[in-house]
């Protein structure tokens, strides 16, 4: 910063040397009043000056980091070194006050908070799951659904006079929880002593296919808090209940129906899977199902589902990078699901808006685990990742399920 008193100090000389000649008594001579414009002049210049440096060193102080914002900036970076240097060389490499920062109550590393940001941030790229429902952030272990029936409403009261049917509403009670998911990932020895930048890297990228590949699972066919898992949707009890029941003929249900190769095209039970869907649900929703179940679908051609010749009755998608789609809504897969040639029953289609219907909870905070010995002969150290996650249905009218018919 600059500062202005010196500027100051000449403006007042300035201003006590022209009051000085103004006080004289006799009058004033040419001279005189050519220096006093000259004095004027200058001391408007000096005030332009001052104000100016003010100014400037008003907004450097406005950005300028605070004594407490510098402190918690080198807090975070001797986190982040205490971190890595744990990634590397484990416990017995750190000193007392290094385990202080990064050691969580049980032993576990704590992840950086820059570091965990870009693991989340990884999530999406491999679950379809998290593109889909909505995502919400909490430091608690529960979250309530505060599910409700729908609110009725009406057209004229205050123009027609007529009454609106009321409604009640019934809240729901029930919770979503952040259940303990544990993701094992392997890293070699080698890599561990690269910079702290490839390092971060390649931790984000391990952790974040660790733990992607766990939820994904649980989202679709988890069994819930009872068994410490997220809710998936293709099990909820709820929608499987809702599925027609009636073998060999792909009966409706309130939630769904079965899928025939005998009695009944298959794509047909698709068609009639999606506008099973009530109409409000159908703008955002997309197919969920197994990538054999996929094959079988674009298989298909135009004389039946026995023809061997004719057109195929789906054509992919001719834009890069874009899912494909069935009558406009987009296929994505998740090969935990079950298919057509399953022995046992299961939930083979999920046609929905995970955006209304699914809610994902994250609770933040994310651990690790160091194994020294476990995979030393194989020249890698295991690394457990310990993630708090939950997921449940808030809407299951927002899902239409198919199971093959066993």
């Amino acid at each position: 910063m600059i500062n202005p008193n010196p500027l100051k100090e000449k403006r007042a000389k300035l201003i006590a040397d022209a009051q000085a000649i103004l006080d004289r008594t006799e009058p004033l001579t040419p001279e005189d009043r050519t220096n006093l414009d000259k004095m004027h002049a200058d001391a408007l210049a000096y005030g332009g000056d001052i104000e100016r440096i003010e100014r400037q060193n008003e907004m450097e102080m406005k950005h300028a980091p605070t004594h407490q914002a510098v402190i918690q900036e080198d807090r975070k970076a001797e986190k982040r070194a205490a971190f890595f240097k744990a990634m590397r060389e484990g416990r017995s490499g750190l000193s007392k006050e290094e385990r202080a920062l990064v050691e969580d109550t049980t032993g576990l590393y704590m992840v950086p908070e820059d570091l965990e940001a870009e693991i989340y941030r990884g999530l999406p790229q491999i679950n379809v799951i998290r593109q889909l429902a909505t995502i919400r952030n909490t430091s608690r272990d529960k979250v309530s659904k505060r599910s409700m029936t729908e609110v009725s409403v009406g057209w004229g009261k205050l123009e027609l006079g007529t009454a609106i049917t009321e409604s009640t509403i019934v809240p729901s009670k029930e919770y979503i929880y952040a259940e303990d998911l544990a993701g094992l990932t392997k890293v070699g020895k080698d890599e561990l002593n690269d910079t702290d930048a490839n390092l971060s890297a390649l931790i984000a990228n391990s952790f974040s296919v660790a733990i992607a590949n766990a939820e994904a699972k649980a989202f679709v066919i988890g069994s819930g808090h009872n068994s410490s898992e997220p809710e998936g949707v293709a099990v909820n009890t709820t929608l499987l209940t809702g599925i027609g029941s009636s073998a060999g003929a792909a009966a409706v249900g309130t939630y769904g129906r079965n899928w025939t190769t005998d009695d009944t095209p298959i794509f047909e039970d698709l068609l009639k899977l999606e506008y099973d869907l009530p109409a409000q649900y159908r703008n955002g929703a997309s197919w969920l199902m197994n990538s054999k179940c996929e094959a079988q679908l674009r298989a298909l051609r135009g004389g039946g589902y026995t023809a061997t010749d004719g057109p195929f009755l789906w054509q992919p998608s001719l834009l890069v990078g874009q899912p494909n789609n069935i009558d406009g809504y987009p296929i994505y897969n998740q090969n935990d699901m079950g298919y057509p040639a399953d022995t046992l029953a299961k939930t083979n289609v999920i046609f929905g808006n995970w955006k209304l219907g699914y809610m994902i909870v994250d609770r933040a905070g994310i651990s690790i685990q160091r194994l020294d010995e476990l995979y030393a002969e194989a020249g890698l150290v295991g690394f457990i990742v310990h993630f708090r996650v939950g997921g449940g249905v808030i809407r299951e009218d927002a899902f239409r399920l198919m199971s093959n018919d066993t």
